[in-house]
């Protein structure tokens, strides 16, 4: 039987030459590679909801407007007629009338009437005059103190209020002789008309601006009686594909018409609070009495009343109108006219209550469901930016997330991408729209129960896609990769990402395209980072990419030289405010968080061990991460240089091949020296391992030794912190290989410090004390020395502490659930117990005539 004592010349800091367990690979990643993390960069909230951000690359020439004036001009009321179902066919004849009246009034043809009917008989030509009166200084309800006497007298005698006329758009122009015609002939022509059809149909008349105007609210109807309506109402020809049922007709006559009469009543007195009830009333009345939609057979009549209502100007009032009109499925200028009346209304924050109140969200996306993109993609414009202000409330965000706004925004995506199959073929408005869609994309991906939406809708691959079909769109890609910055943060998302063909190459042709757009380029870098962070395949599809190692030295180089003449000029120039300059001085620059994420990305990829040894045999990118290590101070940037160090830490582990790192490690140690006298816990760290793997060459260990690196070592073994511990036990045991350097391990306690780490990790961490072991080992190489090395009390505390812990029932029983208790006993197996049993053994042969301490 054998010992390890015979076999002196294998020390234990030697690697198997065996294909190593699994368990082994997992302790060679913990003894020189490891990934990297970082913090996701930071968006600042915009201050002021903005169409586009203060970061947006369109300038005010290639962007849609946000200021804008909107009235009851704004709106056609040729919309809100509903479609006949029958084409009819042209005239043959067309007649044509003069262009200028003729000088004989009395010989002149004049042009047929209809009948005159009964009701409007009954008007007054005062009445009349007013119905032709110009909209007064923009206001919808007729100022009474403006008013002549007579006026007032006559309207103090019908008892009705009067809304003012106001002009509206219509695409039949009117010649100067028929507009010579319409108002010299004042009266007779409207008093032959329907009722009906003059209150809510007529648009035959013109007022100064030439443009069609519509009359006011049916004020003639009070005081005729319902049965007259009624009447009325049954004569009219209907233009949809069916006439009115005797349930609609009553419907109207009983409830619908009253409510119009209440608004128009309340007009007068602007009472906001009053309106919206009456609107509410109404839209509940509506709603009731299945009317809504499309298919209400007097929604012309309604709608007419709803524009009107615009002019008051109250936020509150024209949130109650849009959510009603919406509801009636307006389309055409119409639609783009509500549309931008939410968006104005939107901007402010004070209005978000409204909004959620309203139900105004559901509305807005029922347009982007439902309306056709290409034919409106204007409205959709403003739809969508009001959207994406809404979505900045927490409140409006859950409830857009409950009404399935990301299934909707993402079927709206594709319908886009779709359209831009072919070249040329999406208009700027497009292009605009996608912004603010991706904008509220964003948005809703902060909220972590959304992540299984954007995953069920495919919603990832389609960025990808999008972000290919406008690479040339600075703001839709900014959008896109803080989308995907943000869902990469999550397992399931890299793992969606990592089988999505299209996300290496779209990510890539961004970063070629916009090399200078830093938050671009820094969120595309946190992306890839944390697709290769825990991943195999992603590194290696990511490094079989043409051109995409090339591309990311490029990006290194370039920002390591922005980086430096950012120092420079920081140096050179002259500033007052010195102290206001320390207090920033640790935040990271746009440019070193480029770097950052950069660097943890090659960290992250060279792990995969052909790009690692790639990287490593790169004169290039070894050169530059010392040069960041030469002039960057950790005091200054800490995340940064971690990286760094981290980066050439795992660069630093492939040392069968050609190796820059191997090539110049004496300058590299230098460099590091710095980092061992920080503060920062994490780059010792990062430093002990690289000097773990490099300690492999005798050039290095000298260098240790003569900077006294090794008592840095010995202290860093209290510091009650597993990883450090570890990496700095690693030194010690590549240390101890030399025979001429092992009496230092007996300086500053070394000995008892690892005794120290053996009791306080061993039970938690079998790999730490199977590594304490080895050191031990190779102290205890020459028993001659090791036995005045190691002090009494030391070598009964290390002897009880391996007869404990090699007890199986002890070392393992009842500390872990039954996964993790097959971890820890695979480790105990494999890396504590081999190492742990011989030891023992040696001291025991060794130290047997010690006695006992006592108890």
């Amino acid at each position: 039987m054998h010992s390890y004592h015979d076999k002196k010349s294998d020390p234990f800091y030697k690697l198997p030459a065996s294909k190593p367990a699994s368990s082994k690979i997992v302790n060679e990643a913990r003894n020189a590679l490891s990934t990297v993390g970082t913090q996701r960069p930071f968006t600042p909230r915009e201050d002021i909801r903005k169409l586009f951000g203060s970061s947006s690359s369109r300038t005010q020439d290639n962007r849609p407007p946000s200021s804008f004036s909107l009235d009851a001009c704004n709106f056609e009321y040729c919309d809100s007629r509903p479609v006949s179902g029958t084409r009819l066919r042209p005239l043959s004849n067309k007649p044509k009338l003069p262009l200028l009246p003729p000088e004989d009034t009395e010989s002149a043809p004049r042009t047929p009437h209809p009948p005159l009917h009964p009701m409007l008989a009954k008007r007054s030509s005062i009445g009349r005059r007013r119905l032709l009166e110009p909209l007064s200084q923009g206001t919808l309800v007729s100022d009474c103190g403006n008013q002549p006497e007579e006026g007032k007298k006559q309207e103090s005698t019908e008892g009705s209020s009067h809304i003012s006329r106001v002009h509206l758009e219509d695409n039949i122009p009117i010649s100067g002789s028929q507009q010579a015609l319409n108002e010299s002939d004042n009266t007779e022509h409207l008093q032959k008309l329907p009722e009906q059809n003059i209150s809510l149909e007529d648009d035959s008349r013109c007022g100064p601006c030439g443009r069609r105007c519509s009359p006011p609210l049916s004020h003639s109807h009070q005081g005729s009686s319902i049965s007259g309506i009624k009447a009325g109402f049954e004569s009219e020809q209907v233009r949809g594909t069916e006439q009115e049922t005797e349930t609609e007709i009553n419907l109207w006559v009983v409830k619908v018409f009253p409510i119009l009469q209440e608004l128009d009543a309340a007009c007068n007195d602007k009472n906001v609070e009053d309106l919206c009830c009456i609107c509410a009333k109404l839209h509940k009345c509506l709603e009731d009495g299945n009317m809504l939609g499309k298919q209400c057979i007097k929604r012309a009549s309604i709608l007419k009343t709803l524009y009107r209502l615009i002019e008051i100007g109250s936020d509150k009032l024209n949130l109650r109108l849009s959510g009603l009109i919406l509801a009636l499925k307006v389309s055409g200028k119409n639609l783009l006219s509500i549309c931008k009346v939410l968006f104005k209304i939107s901007r402010n924050e004070n209005n978000d209550d409204f909004f959620q109140n309203y139900n105004i969200l559901g509305y807005l996306l029922e347009v982007l469901q439902n309306e056709d993109v290409r034919a409106n993609s204007e409205a959709f414009l403003y739809c969508m930016a009001a959207i994406k202000f809404l979505s900045g409330n927490t409140a409006l965000l859950n409830d857009l997330l409950k009404k399935q706004a990301v299934e909707i925004l993402v079927a709206l995506m594709k319908q886009i991408i779709t359209y831009n199959a072919a070249p040329g073929t999406s208009s700027p408005n497009i292009g605009h729209l996608l912004v603010q869609l991706t904008a509220t994309l964003r948005n809703l991906a902060d909220l972590p129960q959304s992540r299984q939406m954007f995953l069920e809708s495919n919603a990832l691959s389609d960025l990808c896609l999008l972000m290919e079909h406008f690479v040339c769109d600075e703001d839709i890609c900014t959008n896109i990769s803080r989308i995907l910055s943000k869902l990469s943060s999550y397992n399931d998302c890299c793992t969606t990402l990592i089988g999505c063909a299209r996300c290496y190459p779209a990510l890539l042709a961004v970063l070629r395209k916009h090399p200078n757009k830093q938050d671009l380029v820094v969120r595309i870098f946190y992306t890839l980072g944390n697709l290769t962070a825990k991943n195999n395949k992603a590194r290696e599809q990511l490094y079989e990419e043409k051109g995409s190692i090339k591309t990311l030295l490029g990006f290194l180089h370039t920002y390591i030289e922005f980086d430096i003449n950012s120092e420079q000029k920081k140096y050179t120039e002259n500033t007052e405010n010195t102290t206001e300059r320390m207090k920033d001085s640790k935040r990271p620059s746009e440019i070193e968080d480029v770097l950052v994420k950069l660097i943890r990305l090659l960290a992250n990829m060279s792990i995969y061990s052909v790009i690692g040894k790639d990287l490593a045999a790169n004169q290039s990118c070894v050169t530059l991460l010392m040069l960041i290590l030469d002039y960057k101070s950790v005091e200054k940037c800490e995340e940064l240089l971690i990286n760094t160090v981290a980066a050439i830490n795992n660069l630093s582990y492939y040392q069968d091949c050609p190796s820059i790192i191997i090539d110049r490690r004496l300058q590299i140690s230098q460099l590091l020296l710095k980092l061992l006298l920080c503060n920062n816990m994490d780059a010792i760290l990062e430093t002990t391992r690289v000097f773990g793997n490099l300690s492999h060459y005798q050039d290095v260990c000298d260098f240790i030794v003569a900077r006294k690196i090794y008592k840095f070592m010995v202290t860093l073994l209290d510091a009650k912190h597993q990883d450090v511990c570890f990496s700095a036990c690693g030194v010690l045991v590549n240390l101890n290989e030399d025979r001429s350097k092992r009496a230092l391990l007996k300086q500053d306690g070394g000995i008892k410090k690892l005794a120290d780490c053996l009791r306080d990790f061993g039970p938690s961490d079998w790999q730490l004390a199977g590594l304490v072991c080895k050191a031990l080992w190779n102290f205890s190489e020459n028993i001659t020395e090791a036995q005045s090395c190691f002090g009494h009390e030391e070598t009964h505390i290390i002897m009880e502490l391996l007869s404990s812990f090699l007890d199986e029932e002890i070392a393992l029983h009842k500390r872990w659930n039954d996964d993790l208790m097959e971890y820890h006993k695979t480790y105990w197996e494999e890396e504590f117990k081999p190492v742990a049993s011989q030891l023992l053994e040696r001291i025991q042969t060794h130290y047997s005539s010690l006695e006992p301490l006592p108890i």
